[in-house]
């Protein structure tokens, strides 16, 4: 009846920042992303194609973080926006507003902002029925 038109998360990470990585300035992706060192700047996926951020427990990001799914276990210091899926590991710890459509929180995870809940796109749509009731 209602189909879904979430993305896959990506199987395969494309980019790996290793740990003893340090990158300053906005990071710009496509695909699936494995973050295990830092970055300071905006991580910011290419809009309207899937994409996965993977940032490991020795991960961190001080800027804001734009994805469709996101599986985080290090420390962000910024917005958040998962368009579709995010996953907060038991080490994750975000410093900012998290905006998602569909989120997992496990048990020790911190979140210092506010939670702010994306809305379907189908589900905002308005559909106006004509009535066939004529006036006589």
């Amino acid at each position: 009846m209602f189909s879904s038109k979430h993305s896959k998360p990506q199987n395969r990470i494309d980019s790996l920042i290793g740990s003893g990585t340090i990158i300053e300035g906005d990071l710009n992706f496509s695909g699936g992303m494995r973050i295990d060192g830092q970055v300071k700047g905006n991580v910011v996926a290419t809009p309207g194609k899937p994409s996965t951020l993977v940032l490991s427990e020795q991960a961190q990001i001080n800027g804001n973080v734009n994805v469709t799914h996101l599986v985080a276990n290090g420390l962000i210091n910024g917005t958040v926006t998962a368009s579709e899926y995010l996953e907060l590991q038991s080490k994750a710890k975000v410093v900012g507003d998290v905006n998602y459509h569909t989120i997992e929180i496990q048990l020790g995870a911190v979140v210092d902002g506010r939670l702010l809940h994306i809305a379907n796109a189908e589900q905002d749509k308005v559909i106006a029925l004509k009535s066939n009731n004529k006036a006589g």
